[in-house]
């Protein structure tokens, strides 16, 4: 497999960025695999004279690891990194040749302070949109601390190991052979789990802010930009910065950007936050609001936060099906994104629970993977699109089920089928299969203000023009919110929006 000329390029404006002399170990076979690898290392040696290839034997074959000169850095590709992991086997060869990872201050320390030896393996497919999140960040660990390594998994590459292991969610990451983690983790996240994150005193003793933003996807970080160009004393705290656009792969309604990836645009965010001096508190998440002189904003780890004014933008969540099964077969064969887990369940009988557009999108997708696609639709008819209805009907190895009840997802220690009730005859059915993709529309995050302000029957936080709740100095955007619509852009909007109503209201009171 020949590289690309758009690939080519690419690698030839980074490679004149490398700092040092670098030394790619290959482990290599006859297989396929072997030969595409050993492409890409060729190419990557022509390229430049500051990389050459010593022919070794590794734990796995095929596969190559990044070292500097007389130092092995812990940093492994078994399989090829193109697709979405092109980025980071880009981004490992600039590091490891010495140029510094974009990372805060304080979370190398961490790092660096970490103590004893942590050997990660991630399982990804080249298709997964998270995945170079998890593979980047343990990179990044791998240079800066000796004692860490990291191992990138392709699972097409080695379905032996993931057969074995039951691997049916990527990214899948474990820690000196135990499960660590399944599903996009950021630094701070991995950071986190291993017990190095911020205390919960640190945050408690924060002077008190003008405008506290809780929830880090569009909507609170359009609130916080605007809230910090007015000069005021502004926070953000988040359970995950970006929200649910981190699970969304291709954006093309987002108007000025033709089209774009969700993680793309929850790093540019990110980005644009931290132009301003907004005090960024990540994986948080709140517990408890309370007005007392200031209104108190109560975290998981028992932190309080104090404020003038909060805007609470968290945004929602993936509803659940609430049978039996679901939660028991959570990444062992039910999943929630079609993209990241699809190409796992490769030449197997597949579910897909919503006939709203995700739903029939996300059979779409997966017909082109999967050997068949069942979908289950609730109601009468399906409720997606007439083009994507069309599409699906068109495609061979889809078969669509609709007014049916989901009774129960099956399996002992992962899926293996799914029982549904026909809603006119009542007659229950079941269907032997390898996984189950829920796709039924979002529920908010608003549990944690049970009691505290006015919320309509699905939970969602009702606010007037201005963003106002019926607590003074409480406002609330995006999509927990009784909005008409859930869209990228309108949250941004009522982000902006609720910035501007809790500045008109520390101006008047």
């Amino acid at each position: 497999m020949a590289l690309n000329a758009e690939i080519k390029s690419q690698l030839n404006q980074y490679l004149q960025l490398l700092e040092g002399d670098l030394v790619l170990k290959v482990s290599a076979g006859s297989d396929k695999v072997s030969e595409e690898m050993l492409t890409l290392i060729d190419e990557l040696a022509s390229m430049t004279s500051k990389i050459t290839v010593e022919k070794v034997k590794l734990n796995r074959t095929p596969s190559f690891s990044v070292n500097r000169v007389g130092e092995d850095t812990g940093i492994t590709f078994a399989g090829v990194p193109l697709g979405h992991e092109f980025t980071s086997l880009v981004l490992a060869l600039l590091q490891v040749s010495g140029r510094a990872p974009k990372v805060d201050e304080n979370v190398i320390d961490q790092i660096k302070k970490i103590k004893g030896e942590y050997h990660f393996e991630t399982y990804v497919s080249l298709s997964c949109h998270n995945c170079p999140d998890v593979v980047q960040a343990l990179n990044i660990m791998s240079v800066l601390n000796p004692g860490i390594t990291h191992t990138m998994i392709d699972g097409a590459a080695y379905k032996d190991e993931v057969e074995k292991k039951d691997v049916l969610a990527v990214p899948a990451v474990y820690l000196n052979g135990e499960s660590f983690g399944n599903g996009r983790m950021s630094l701070e996240e991995i950071l986190a789990k291993l017990g190095e994150g911020p205390s919960a005193d640190a945050l408690s003793n924060k002077e008190p802010f003008d405008v506290l933003v809780v929830g880090g996807g569009p909507a609170g970080a359009s609130a916080a930009i605007y809230a910090a160009r007015k000069g005021i004393r502004t926070g953000i705290v988040a359970e995950r910065f970006g929200g649910q656009i981190l699970d969304t792969l291709s954006i093309e309604n987002f108007i000025s950007v033709k089209n774009t990836e969700g993680p793309k645009l929850a790093a540019a965010l990110e980005e644009h936050v931290k132009e301003y001096d907004i005090d960024v508190m990540n994986l948080q998440r709140a517990k408890g609001l309370e007005k007392k002189d200031f209104i108190e904003v109560e975290l998981e780890n028992g932190a309080v936060l104090k404020s003038k004014t909060v805007i609470i933008s968290t945004g929602a969540r993936w509803r659940n099906v609430n049978v039996p099964g679901e939660q028991e077969f959570k990444n062992k064969g039910v999943a929630y994104c079609p993209h990241c887990d699809g190409p796992l369940f490769e030449g197997k009988d597949v579910a897909v629970i919503g006939g709203g557009n995700s739903g029939v999108e996300a059979a779409i997708d997966l017909a082109g993977i999967v050997k068949h696609v069942t979908v289950l639709e609730f109601m009468p008819e399906l409720k997606a699109d007439e083009v994507l209805q069309k599409r699906l009907y068109s495609l061979p190895n889809v078969t669509v089920v609709k007014n049916v009840q989901t009774k129960e997802i099956t399996g002992t220690d992962k899926v293996d089928g799914i029982t549904y009730i026909d809603r006119e005859t009542e007659e229950e059915k079941h269907i032997e299969l390898a996984g189950v993709f829920v796709q039924i529309g979002l529920v908010p995050n608003t549990d944690w203000l049970e009691g505290t302000l006015e919320r309509n029957r699905i939970g969602e936080i009702v606010v007037d023009k201005r963003g106002a709740t019926t607590v003074p100095g409480v406002f609330a955007a995006g999509d927990c919110t009784d909005s008409a619509y859930n869209q990228i852009i309108i949250s941004m909007g009522s982000g902006a929006t609720a910035a501007l109503g809790a500045f008109d209201y520390l101006i008047r009171n």
